[in-house]
């Protein structure tokens, strides 16, 4: 297998765009309604969990001449589940590693292609590029109407200092190269070690208009004796060319680029995945250990760890991959939202004919007590970015920890990160503050985005297709005219 893989596998086997606020704790261009302060939460609380899940099979594989299936994203988006993994079929080309695409209306599978049967290679190597070669480790978030899959990328079989880029897509399928196809996170080379891996198996989500991304990086210093260690970066633009923060000892710190020092680990692993819980009002990593996937999970800030690390058991080589919504967030369970908190997995479990990882299976168990309904703050945090109907045949979205009333479907679908057939009773007190008309103003400015304004307030937009499906004259304002307008807050998560 690639060295572009292969140094994280065998290791892991061997042990186991809009602006926001400055401070990452209100979505948009302005103040969001401010929640209730609560009382200092309990750290380090016990999770009980229950009803552990499992594949009765292999639930996705390549083609026959796919030798390798592993390093899985899945996004659950309205009533269907699609994952993108690392392959490589020989038929695809150039030679080397390939991103497969596949779907199916359950975790059991079977994942199949767009159009049925087997799994398409949607992504591989740019000739001549950094990812030559080698295009592995997709993590696959949406955000408005556009996919952003960040991937390692390398040269070629013994390329060294992997790097991370960027694609974005309309679909999911047809795949277009960001930042002039060159990397956008490289190496930090804070230290040097026998690990030459570098930088690669991303996992992004996107959390009150930041685009977060978790790594491995085998040349920072903050790395292990062999090269394991999961380093953060956020930044406004999906690209991290504006406002880019790493994550240090005290905290996230402006950096003036993605390969600055990286002292800070957030766990012990390789190829992990990161995922937003807001049931929990925090943060999970899943990572391999002895016996199965770990969830360890952190505070908003990374400051501290609520939660004591739950463990999802079962076979595993290589891995996971979380379920999550479109923008990285953990969905709803739709056993009982005050409740419960789903965590299932996609991960490679056995190792195939050319020694790397292969048969993703499906494992998987709720969590109980998350308290998530317990008073208006956590009711806040737990539905943000959550569409229902509203009791006047119209959408409610919770944006802002409030109610924004959405008066078409396809506008509300565009804006959430999941859209429910039925209301949730415990949004009902939250306070109402806007509602999005069809035809209602819409402006662009060059250097702030889209917005729409209601009521007088701007409200800032993921992209302009929102426009589009609201029926929307587009604005072409300057910033200074953006930055006039009392300003609300995001309404793209």
């Amino acid at each position: 297998m690639a060295l572009l893989a292969a140094g994280a596998v065998l290791a892991a086997c061997s042990d186991g765009t809009v602006q926001s606020q400055a401070d990452g704790k209100g979505g948009g261009i302005g103040g969001a309604q401010q929640a209730p302060k609560e009382k200092p939460r309990p750290m380090d609380v016990e999770l009980v969990t229950s009803d552990p899940r499992a594949s009765g099979g292999v639930v996705a594989a390549g083609d026959q001449d796919a030798v390798y299936n592993y390093s899985p994203t899945v996004m659950r988006d309205g009533g269907k589940l699609k994952m993108w993994w690392c392959s490589q079929y020989g038929s695809a080309q150039p030679p080397g590693d390939d991103v497969l695409y596949a779907q199916s209306p359950s975790l059991d599978g079977p994942f199949t292609g767009p159009s049925g049967g087997g799994p398409a290679a949607v992504f591989s190597g740019a000739p001549g590029g950094f990812d030559g070669m080698h295009t592995c480790d997709p993590s696959v978030i949406k955000v408005g109407s556009t996919y952003y899959m960040y991937y390692t990328g390398a040269a070629g079989d013994h390329a060294l200092g992997n790097s991370i880029g960027l694609a974005t897509s309309s679909d999911g399928l047809t795949w277009t190269r960001a930042a002039g196809g060159k990397p956008i996170i490289g190496p930090s080379h804070d230290v040097h070690r026998d690990n030459v891996y570098g930088a690669g198996q991303p996992s992004a989500v996107y959390l009150d208009g930041w685009f977060y991304v978790l790594f491995t990086d085998t040349t920072a210093k903050g790395a292990g004796w062999n090269g394991a260690g999961q380093f953060l970066l956020r930044a406004k633009d999906a690209a991290f060319t504006r406002n880019v923060e790493t994550l240090g000892e005290q905290g996230f710190v402006a950096k003036p680029g993605t390969t600055s020092p990286r002292p800070r680990s957030l766990v012990d692993a390789f190829s992990t995945d990161l995922m937003w819980v807001g049931s929990l009002d925090a943060f999970v990593i899943a990572h391999e250990t002895e016996k199965g996937t770990t969830l360890t999970f952190w505070t908003r800030d990374f400051t501290a760890q609520p939660y004591r690390p739950a463990l999802i058991p079962g076979a595993w080589k290589e891995g996971p991959g979380l379920v999550r919504r479109p923008d990285g967030h953990a969905p709803l369970s739709s056993a009982d939202v005050c409740d419960r908190v789903p965590f299932d997995v996609v991960r490679a479990t056995v190792i195939g004919g050319a020694a790397a990882p292969t048969d993703l299976k499906h494992f998987g168990l709720d969590v109980r007590g998350s308290g998530a309904c317990e008073n208006e703050a956590r009711i806040r945090t737990a539905f943000e970015g959550v569409a229902m109907p509203s009791p006047q045949r119209t959408i409610d979205l919770v944006a802002g920890g409030t109610l924004v009333r959405v008066d078409r479907r396809s506008v509300a679908a565009a804006l959430a990160g999941e859209v429910l057939n039925q209301r949730l009773t415990p949004v009902d007190n939250l306070p109402r503050t806007a509602r999005l008309s069809a035809g209602a103003r819409m402006v662009h400015a060059p250097g702030r985005g889209f917005g729409v304004v209601l009521d007088g307030k701007l409200f800032a937009l993921p992209d302009g297709r929102t426009a589009v499906l609201n029926d929307s004259a587009v604005e072409t304002i300057a910033d200074q005219a953006w930055d006039g307008f009392p300003a609300g807050f995001s309404l793209a998560g």
